[in-house]
Formats: structure tokens, C-alpha cells, sequence
């Protein structure tokens, strides 16, 4: 399947695509004013303990304070004694074989590690979300081309997605035949076929970054930022451009020289496939993104076949539904099931792959009788999520058809970056019908009256135009039967912003 990386360089942000096929199935974007901030390393000022909690607020900088967990916490930055491995960085590396790297998390209390004005070295392991601060780690994990140093662990690791066991066992050998510094390595997916001189390459790099690190922290005064991640045009080249990638396409020329310039100090070899887009039409427009993104902000998403999938996020977890929609097959019900499943499956996937949804995640499959059947779904499933970047932990379908899943989440969904909750109805997707909005007003302006206890003054009553087309047709009825039984006159306005607001007024009273 072609697989192309698509860079769309904006006035205030920047936007890259990953399509495999014709669909698109990563999306990342940068504004200029707000860089990603996982991956960068702090000198950091505890501000509160929170021993009910086992977990520390630290000043970094940023507008919130950051959050520490007891145990994302090592009681002495320089013991490299104690293994680590939290996960990959960003874009990255989540898939590397985790089991040899487990570390030991000792129960030690929060009090007794952390108190209030300790400097402390830390590194954001995921983007501030919500009401929520930045997640913060003192284990630290420096991406390279190849490598990703932890300076904190003893082991050296390789991504599970190199899946032969001679290449495993060789990668391992070269690495262990460099002279390396103290800490740990894991070998990232990009180092598959690669020489001990490219990894000797990488070594040097991250053992002078964190070298630098290290003397950043012993001069500056917290809160301070010792490195930063770099921008996202160079994540990009350093974690997604490989050989697999067959077009590497920008459509600005600033950002196509800054683009060869990385391309050509990390992966030489693919020098050839970076290209500019010289086409008068957008990019992205040009190229199918636009629409991608567009349906990616709504919540049905329909399947080729007809059926269709339903995505709701609530405040603990994402549920993705599948309906069968207007597909009633050819055979028998069993396999119609079946076909939608496993249709929905790769769907599905790249929704969530799409949207960066996080967290707890629940789909819902169309309820399947045959055992056999959810298993070939399930399969299916663990197959397309193997594609995916973010770690994830799948549980088996149950006899309900629910699969439970989770999901590493670093930084905000596509929706939550995209757009904000609707004014009108708060984020709940629905708002009052004219009905009851008029019902409403209609008691308002009863209550009014009565407490103004005014006789023949005029009833003047601000809606949203919606709402007086209304008063105009179905609901001009009940308006005149109000003013009757009030003995006054009631004047409807088109002039309110809210669709759920109004105002009334007495002709020289105060509104409501």
C-alpha cells in the first residue's frame, strides 16, 4: 500500500498528514505559538505534596503546574541503578518490547521523597489536557534516529515491531559492541538493517545531549526548560520518514529546504523522495486530506457497505458503536454480522488512530452468537492496532459483542484541538425544542407580571429569530392566549444571540 507523508505549511500552523492508500490515517499539527512540549526536559520547583494522592505538583514554567506521580518519581537523579521504561516518546517508539524493561516501583511514600521548594529533573510525558496540568516523569528517555537513551536504566531493548529474532539478536550485538555510557538503550523500529556506525552516530549525539542536560541543570534557577523537543517538521523526519514512506510532499519552500536539510543529516538515503508541491490547489485539498479531517469531526462515520460507526466521548472513556445501517446482506444473518465487523475493524482503527482518541476506550460490535466469529474479529482488530504507534492493551470480545480497550493518550484528540464546545447547547449535542423554550417564556412573563403588579403596560419579550418564527407560526396561539388572560399587549423581538436566551421586559421595567 503507497504510504505518503503530506506537510501543509500555514500562516499560523502547520499541519502533516499521513496517507496510506488514499485515506488518511495520522494527522499532526503544530500552531506556531503552542509547540508540543512532550519530550522537553525541565528544572522543575515542587509546589505542593499530596500524600493522599502519592503525587506532587512542580512548577515549570507553565501556566498550570505540573503533575508527578510517586512512582514516575526516582529518589536520586544520579542513581542509573533502577530500570525504567514509561513508553515512547510522542510520535514514536511505544512499540518497544517493554517486558525486559519493566522497572521496579519501589512503594516508597510521596512525603518521604519530595517536599515543598525541592528542584527536581523532569520531562513531560504528556500534554496538558483539559483542566489538567502537564503529566511530568523524572525518568528520562532521549529519542535518536535509532535509539532512544534512558539514562536511568541498565537494559538494552528493541522495538517488538522488528518481529525476526536473528535481526533482534544482531541489533542487540552491535549496539553492545560500541563503547556506551552509563544508562540504557532501546532500539527504535528505524534501526531495522542499520550498521553499528549509524549507531555509534546516535550514541554520541544523545550522550552529549545529556551531558548538556545535566550541566543545564546544575546552573539554571527553576523553573527553567533545559531541552526542548524540536519542531514538528523535524519529529516528523526523525520518527515517521522510513523506507516505507514513498512521498514525502511540502508545500512551502522555507519549510521544503528546513524539511532536506533534516531529511539529509538523518536519513540521506531518502533524500530523493522529499518533494515540493509547486500545484496551484491546496494541498491538502488537492490530495483528499481536507475531506478526511472534515469526517473525522463528526460522530457517524458510514462504511462502504452501508452500515455506519457511532463515536461519543463522555467524561471517563470513547464509545465507538457499529450499526449495520442500510446494509441487510446476501445470505444469512450470521455472516452479514460478520462482514460489518470486520469492515467496521479497520474503520474503526483508523478513526482512532485519526482522532488520537485516548483513555478507556469501548466498541461495540453487532452482538455475534458464533464464538468462532468473535474471535476472527478480534483478530482482525489486534492486526490493525499493530499499525498503530500509541500503545495499546485490547481485552477479548465478550458475549455482548464489547471489546474494552486502552489506549496511551500524550496530548489532545483531534476534536479537542479542532473545536470548541458549542455555545448553545454546552457540549451536550442537543438544545430545547420552541416548545418548550415558548412554554417557558410563557411562565416568565406570568411571573413578571404578577411581580411587578403593573396594570396595562406593554410586555416586551427579546428571543432568538428562530424562536419568533415560531411565535409567528405554531406558537402564535398560545401568545395570544396569554395576552388575554393578562390583559396586555406582548411584543416578540428577533433580537437575542442565545437560542436558549431571552429577556423580558415590562415597557419601562428592568429585564429579567
Amino acid at each position: 500500500m503507497r504510504k505518503r507523508i503530506v506537510v501543509n505549511a500555514g500562516l499560523t500552523e502547520t499541519r502533516v498528514g499521513v496517507q496510506e492508500g488514499n485515506l488518511l490515517t495520522e494527522l499532526y499539527l503544530e500552531r506556531h505559538r503552542h509547540r508540543s512540549i512532550v519530550g522537553s526536559v525541565y528544572k522543575g520547583v515542587v509546589t505542593n505534596v499530596l500524600p493522599g494522592m502519592q503525587a506532587a505538583f512542580v512548577d515549570i514554567g507553565l501556566q498550570k503546574d505540573a503533575f508527578l506521580y510517586a512512582g514516575d518519581y526516582t529518589t536520586n537523579l544520579g542513581d542509573f541503578a533502577r530500570a525504567m521504561l514509561s513508553g515512547g516518546d510522542e510520535e514514536g517508539d511505544a512499540d518497544v518490547d517493554v517486558e525486559e524493561l519493566e522497572p521496579r516501583r519501589e512503594t516508597v511514600p510521596i512525603e518521604e521523597l519530595l517536599r515543598k521548594d525541592q528542584n527536581v529533573l523532569v520531562q513531560v510525558s504528556k500534554e496538558s489536557l483539559g483542566t489538567k496540568g502537564a503529566r511530568i516523569t523524572s525518568f528520562i528517555s532521549l529519542p535518536g534516529r535509532y535509539l532512544v537513551y534512558m539514562p536511568q536504566a541498565r537494559h538494552v531493548g528493541v522495538s517488538r515491531r522488528i518481529r525476526d529474532e536473528r535481526e533482534r539478536d544482531r541489533l542487540r550485538a552491535a549496539l553492545r559492541s560500541l563503547t556506551l555510557p552509563a544508562g540504557g538503550f532501546i532500539l527504535r523500529t528505524n534501526a531495522e538493517g542499520k550498521s553499528q556506525e549509524e549507531f555509534a552516530a546516535d550514541v554520541e549525539f544523545l550522550t552529549r545531549l545529556w551531558a548538556q542536560v545535566q550541566a543545564r541543570f546544575e546552573q539554571a534557577a527553576a523553573p527553567a526548560v533545559l531541552h526542548e523537543e524540536g519542531d514538528l517538521i523535524f519529529r516528523v523526519v526523525r520518527d515517521l520518514f522510513s523506507p516505507e514512506v514513498d512521498e514525502f510532499v511540502v508545500d512551502s519552500r522555507e519549510v521544503y529546504d528546513k524539511c532536506v536539510g533534516y531529511v539529509e543529516a538523518l536519513v540521506p538515503a531518502l533524500r530523493d523522495r522529499v518533494r515540493l508541491w509547486e500545484e496551484p490547489a491546496p494541498i491538502f485539498e488537492a490530495l483528499g486530506l481536507e475531506k478526511d479531517i472534515e469526517k473525522a469531526l463528526r460522530r457517524r462515520v458510514w462504511l462502504k457497505s452501508g452500515g455506519y460507526i457511532v463515536i461519543d466521548h463522555t467524561e471517563a472513556l470513547v464509545s465507538i458503536d457499529v450499526n449495520t445501517g442500510k446494509y441487510v446482506g446476501k445470505r444469512d444473518f450470521e455472516q452479514t454480522v460478520l462482514k460489518i465487523n470486520l469492515e467496521a475493524v479497520g474503520e474503526v482503527v483508523r478513526q482512532i488512530r485519526l482522532r488520537d482518541l485516548g483513555g478507556i476506550i469501548i466498541i461495540d460490535f453487532i452482538d455475534m452468537e458464533s464464538a468462532e466469529h468473535r474471535e476472527q474479529v478480534y483478530r482482525a482488530l489486534k492486526r490493525a492496532l499493530a499499525e498503530d504507534k500509541a500503545r495499546t492493551n485490547v481485552l477479548e470480545i465478550s458475549e455482548l459483542g464489547l471489546v474494552e480497550m486502552t489506549r496511551k493518550r500524550v496530548r489532545q484528540d483531534l476534536r479537542a484541538l479542532l473545536s470548541v464546545v458549542c455555545p448553545t447547547c454546552k457540549g451536550s449535542g442537543i438544545t430545547k425544542s420552541d416548545a418548550t423554550l415558548a412554554a417557558e417564556i410563557f411562565r416568565a412573563v406570568q411571573g413578571k407580571v404578577r411581580a411587578e403588579d403593573a396594570n396595562g403596560r406593554e410586555v416586551v419579550v427579546r428571543v432568538h429569530p428562530d424562536l419568533a418564527r415560531y411565535f409567528e407560526g405554531d406558537g402564535q396561539e398560545g401568545l395570544e392566549r396569554l395576552a388575554r388572560a393578562l390583559d396586555r399587549k406582548i411584543t416578540v423581538q428577533p433580537n437575542h444571540a442565545d437560542r436558549e436566551g431571552y429577556e423580558v421586559r415590562l415597557r419601562g421595567g428592568a429585564p429579567q
